[in-house]
């Protein structure tokens, strides 16, 4: 049996979906029953825990063939030292849980630089602290997510416009959900020995203009790609809501887009996902 955390997320519902479609038995990790509800119809275990709580993740893990884990966006003051405060619960119960055979962490293009890159430090620290934590431990960096583009879904219908801080023409590493999660539900099968680094993108490289595009075709109406500087980011992204630190953090990561850190350690050993860009947006729109 494999445990899995974030279903109520688009990648961990992948890597149960993943996992169920092998004919394997999955446990959800969740945090209240409401969430595991859709998962108890699917003939899935349901375990509510808190992750941030060392104990109760050892018990859900205890015993189990492997598990699937991530850190969870944090919406505190202070973001990167929470999540820091949850890796660390995270790595107690892990070792706590005794029998655990593979762990696979969802990680991302870039972690493999300590420094600079918004958010994504914290997948750094993960990806050191959890390394060899178990016989085998798989982290899956992935490309940019294009989930990310649903908050500008609504405003490009409005104003026909698909702004990015940065360069719209530029082809670039992008991956859905389902091939993030069809990737880590393959790598807690495989069970190889020691600690790797699977690095996901999507069938091919894809610009701003080239999702502009096939917005303009699903929602029939024109969008336009908009390239907006990247050094306005951070004005740009409080003006949107977003709290300063918040703000401060995702200007890094677009700074750190545009300076190429965000690429794979090894672009030649990729896994390309089977998803076109229209059949990833589609169920977004």
């Amino acid at each position: 049996m494999f445990a899995v955390a974030g279903v109520s997320g688009r990648v961990g519902a992948a890597t149960a979906e993943g996992l169920i479609r092998r004919g394997q038995k999955v446990r959800v990790l969740v945090r209240n029953e409401a969430q595991g509800e859709p998962w108890l119809r699917r003939h899935c275990e349901v375990a509510v825990v808190d992750l941030n709580d060392s104990a109760a993740l050892a018990a859900s893990l205890k015993g189990l063939t492997g598990a699937f884990l991530l850190l969870p966006p944090s919406q505190a003051a202070d973001p990167l030292a929470a999540q820091a405060e949850m890796l660390s619960k995270m790595v107690a119960g892990v070792k706590k849980a005794t029998g655990l055979k593979s762990l696979a962490f969802l990680s991302s293009a870039g972690a493999q630089h300590p420094a600079g890159t918004g958010p994504i430090v914290s997948l750094y620290k993960a990806e050191k602290a959890l390394t060899n934590i178990v016989p085998s431990v798989t982290f899956v960096r992935a490309a940019y997510f294009l989930e990310n583009w649903v908050p500008s879904f609504m405003p490009a219908l409005e104003t026909g416009e698909l702004p990015f801080f940065g360069h719209v023409h530029l082809k670039f590493s992008q991956v859905c959900a389902h091939d993030i999660g069809d990737a880590a539900a393959a790598a807690l099968e495989e069970q190889v020995h020691g600690t790797r680094y699977i690095e996901v993108a999507g069938k091919e490289n894809w610009s701003v203009e080239d999702v502009a595009a096939v917005l303009t075709s699903l929602l029939g109406t024109n969008i336009k790609a908009v390239e907006l500087p990247v050094e306005a980011a951070k004005e740009g992204l409080e003006r949107a809501g977003l709290p300063p630190v918040m703000a401060g953090l995702y200007a890094e990561l677009y700074q750190a887009m545009s300076r190429g850190l965000l690429h794979f350690a090894h672009p030649h050993q990729v896994k390309r996902g089977p998803t076109s860009l229209f059949d990833a947006i589609k169920p977004m729109v």
